[in-house]
């Protein structure tokens, strides 16, 4: 009786008022209930593919835009385990779909394919999809039929696969993982300049480009550059290129973010510093959980990224003092992170801080070589015209005591502010 006289809209309307935390005890009142709830859903994990098989995922989730599917075609639950839906800030566990086995608990491309299709068949509007092992029609099955897909997350889908995704003409962010490493798993496939290319060629909207464990070269990050003139932001991680490949990013002519992450080298031949180019919209350099042992590649990276304005540097391992001065080829460095670099001198820091000449924001954060002891009054007098300084080089760091006396606490809005909480 408490909801009989209230249409379905109406009650949409104070369902979306609710915190979303009390969202999932709201649906549990009655079926109706349920059901207006899951319209109210936009983003799900699903953990398991016989829940979308079934069709119950439709029913219980019918206005998804965005869904993400890799856990249910890498994780195989038990039959009476239920699923686990989990949509941004909350996740719950459904009733259990069924409590007969399931014959077969590998997903073969087919069933892959034709999960794909019901999910393009029901929700159109599709903007944001990640998948596992799809080939290349259930891919040009989503690009087909949802006009609207802005966000693409791909794992272990070959260069063949790659075909599928010549109609997402709107795709704006991608997400490319040829390997995957798992607990109990090691999954791979091979991307290399083919499936970049074909990318390249079809995707030339995209914002925003990952590539995790990927091969290539020269010749397809090139066609990433010229065919993908919109790209601002290019992540690698753990990537296999082939030697020279550092030369083709100067061809991305409007990239301002590059990131490297968990890579073992940067390029083990990178050729002549004249035949690099350089990225003239560059604006930040990040590097995280890298090797950082060859001079001529981090030469070649700093020559490459010799625009950049910020430049962020996490347990980076074999990175000492004479690998970090090639950072003063970067004469326009306005901010530089350093956390866990834990080879890198109070020295090393300091020759090159004082090349920056528009150095306004410093971060130092548990570099355990850098000591307070060690800081010159040069150095000193850097800071003291920062307008942003993080000083913690170690738990033992007194600096900021030392300079509390002499007003450095005062001179700019955001001084010290993580050691005064």
């Amino acid at each position: 009786m408490h909801n009989s006289n209230l249409d379905d809209s109406s009650l949409l309307r104070v369902f979306s008022k609710l915190p979303i935390s009390h969202r999932l005890s709201t649906s549990l009142v009655c079926k109706r209930w349920l059901f207006l709830h899951g319209r109210l859903v936009p983003s799900l994990k699903l953990l398991d593919w016989h829940f979308l098989e079934s069709g119950r995922l439709f029913a219980r989730f019918p206005a998804l835009t965005q869904i993400d599917t890799v856990p249910s075609s890498c994780l195989r639950l038990a039959p009476n385990s239920g699923v686990l839906l989990s949509f941004k800030p909350s996740s719950f566990f459904s009733l259990p779909i069924s409590s007969s086995t399931h014959d077969d608990d590998d997903l073969s491309s087919d069933r892959i394919h034709q999960g794909l299709h019901l999910i393009a068949q029901k929700y159109p509007n599709l903007r944001r999809i990640a998948v596992f092992g799809a080939n290349e029609y259930g891919l040009a099955t989503l690009s087909d039929t949802c006009p609207t897909l802005q966000e693409l997350e791909l794992h272990c889908c070959g260069d063949l696969s790659l075909k599928g995704i010549s109609g997402c003409v709107n795709l704006q962010v991608l997400k490319l993982t040829a390997r995957m490493d798992g607990g109990f798993f090691t999954t791979s496939v091979v991307v290399s300049d083919i499936g970049l290319t074909i990318l390249a060629q079809n995707c030339k909207r995209l914002v925003k480009l990952e590539l995790c464990g990927c091969e290539g070269s020269y010749d397809g990050i090139k066609a990433i550059g010229e065919c993908c003139q919109m790209l601002e932001d290019l992540t690698f991680h753990d990537h296999r290129m082939d030697a020279g490949w550092l030369a083709a990013l100067s061809f991305c002519a409007n990239l301002k973010t590059f990131k490297l992450r968990s890579c073992r080298s940067i390029d083990s031949n990178p050729g002549l510093d004249e035949h690099l180019g350089v990225c003239p919209m560059l604006q930040e350099l990040h590097l995280e959980r890298c090797h950082l042992r060859d001079m001529k590649s981090t030469k070649s990276l700093f020559l490459v990224c010799g625009n950049v304005r910020d430049i962020v540097l996490r347990n980076c391992w074999g990175f000492q003092d004479d690998l970090f001065a090639l950072a003063s080829l970067c004469r326009r460095v306005k901010l530089l992170y350093l956390e866990h670099c834990s080879l890198l001198t109070t020295g090393g820091l300091e020759s090159v801080l004082l090349s920056w000449k528009g150095l306004q924001r410093l971060m130092v954060v548990s570099c355990s070589k850098i000591k307070d002891s060690e800081v010159t009054p040069e150095l000193a007098s850097l800071f003291s015209v920062l307008k942003e300084l993080k000083w913690r080089p170690d738990t033992r760091s007194l600096l900021s005591a030392d300079l509390e006396g002499i007003g450095m606490w005062r001179k700019g809005g955001k001084f010290f502010t993580s050691l005064k909480g």
